[in-house]
């Protein structure tokens, strides 16, 4: 007998409803909403809202012509063997280093690459116990009681240490202290965070590339909210410094804010150990290529400040049985508790990147972290001491010891150095008239002496 099905009314299609008189299907407001909402702004029409120039206006066609997949290939062959071959010696902040391939390998897992925010810990309990490693990492290299794992980058990091700062400290101030070698763009990005909450920013100079304790002792009053230091700085120097910085702040108010890189963190001074109370900076050194452009910071502080860290920490606990699970444990962010308790808006899904960051970490252990943090001493090392010989270049130019980069010193117009440099298949910074930036990891190592044989015959 032949079953009776019940009768089904046709499903709509999107552009059926987009059109319907109850608006679009992604938007609650019906037309006469979008009326109200309209003379209220004294607007005619929702276009008015939106100011596309004409050339970039889509008009219904893309005007490309259909291609096969081998012609697509073909093309974009072609498109990127126009680009400049060249090999970079370049740093300040972005930093190339191996990348094992069992980074991609995990990491590209379809239960991770297709996870989001970890909202559900009955489901994603291997990804919640990736970023508690991540965490774990970051706390064990710092000597900080607490780290989260949720900052777009070290500038951005810098900018919620600011803001802590300004929530934690009990006496009234509203100055960030920073050294006068704080990178441009990181300082426009603190400009951006300090903004709003009324905060200032002062410099305090340096010699020879690090802290003068006496200079910083001057700058410090009692208006000074947090005093940030780096090491290594944005010019590749080791600070020699911090036990002094930390000394002078010890019995103040004013919070010690340490920037550096979990690579550097595993040889350098642990940052409790000196006295930092918040330590920020660049995490994506481990498990990311050199994107220019997207990573992941650090930020961990003292447990005094936990309820201050923005962004989210996840936790261990454990479940009705007694095991051991993990899950989201303290969430800042506006969108989990109400806006004015909230501690700052930052909390864009970083979790797949601190996964590969955490994977090459632990792919290298312990022991592998120090090694290759070591070589980033002695290759920086040895590169400016062969430089040096060469006639026309003193390098380096601080009398320090460097971590992966370093500044030269040039005779002659340092533009026109890096521009044949860069002809000749080398990359390398301009600082100011007479002076580049050289950085170099066991990523380009095998091109430092072709590089040193075109710096020869440029400076000749």
């Amino acid at each position: 007998m032949e079953r009776a099905h019940p009768t089904r009314e046709p499903i709509p299609q999107i552009d059926d409803l987009a059109q319907a008189e109850s608006g679009s299907p992604f938007t609650p407001h019906d037309a006469d909403d979008v009326a109200e909402m309209l003379a209220a702004i004294d607007a005619d029409d929702v276009e008015e809202l939106f100011d596309i120039p004409d050339p970039v206006r889509y008009d219904g066609s893309f005007g490309i012509e259909g291609e096969s997949e081998q012609g697509v290939r073909r093309r974009l062959e072609r498109t990127l063997a126009a680009n400049a071959d060249v090999t970079e010696f370049l740093g300040r902040g972005h930093y190339a280093h191996y990348v094992p391939s069992v980074v991609d390998s995990l990491s590209l897992r379809s239960e991770f690459i297709t996870s989001y925010t970890q909202y559900q810990p009955e489901i994603s309990q291997g990804f919640l116990q990736v970023l508690f490693e991540f965490q774990s990492l970051v706390t064990e290299l710092t000597g900080m009681d607490v780290a989260n794992c949720s900052m777009y980058d070290a500038a951005t990091a810098l900018g919620e240490a600011a803001t802590l700062a300004d929530r934690v400290r009990a006496a009234d101030g509203s100055t960030i202290l920073v050294p006068d070698y704080l990178r441009a763009e990181r300082r426009a990005v603190l400009e951006n965070y300090t903004d709003g909450p009324g905060l200032s920013i002062r410099e305090f100079p340096t010699e020879n590339g690090m802290v003068d304790p006496d200079a910083l002792e001057t700058a410090l009053d009692e208006d000074v909210l947090l005093v940030y230091v780096e090491t290594p700085t944005t010019d590749g120097v080791i600070e020699e410094h911090l036990g002094a910085v930390g000394s002078l702040l010890e019995d103040r108010e004013t919070l010690f804010c340490l920037g550096s890189d979990l690579l550097a963190l595993s040889l350098l001074e642990n940052p409790a150990t000196v006295g930092a109370d918040v330590v920020v900076g660049n995490a994506g050194v481990l498990g990311l290529p050199n994107a220019f452009g997207m990573g992941i910071g650090l930020f961990a502080c003292r447990e005094e400040f936990l309820r201050q860290v923005p962004g989210r920490l996840v936790g261990a606990s454990e479940d009705a049985d007694g095991d051991r699970t993990y899950t989201l444990t303290l969430q800042t962010r506006e969108q989990h508790i109400r806006r004015e308790r909230a501690t700052s808006n930052i909390c864009s899904n970083q979790a797949w990147v601190a996964l590969r960051t955490a994977i090459h970490a632990t792919y290298l252990g312990p022991e592998g972290l120090t090694d290759l943090a070591d070589r980033c001493t002695r290759l920086p090392a040895r590169l400016a001491a062969e430089l040096d010989e060469v006639p026309g270049v003193s390098a380096p130019a601080n009398d320090a010891y460097h971590f992966r980069e370093f500044t030269a010193e040039i005779d002659g117009d340092a533009e026109a150095v890096v521009s044949e440099l860069a002809d000749r298949g080398f990359a390398v910074h301009q600082r100011g008239e007479d002076a580049i930036q050289v950085c170099v990891t066991e990523a380009n190592e095998a091109h430092v002496d072709d590089f040193l044989e075109q710096v020869r015959e440029v400076m000749a």
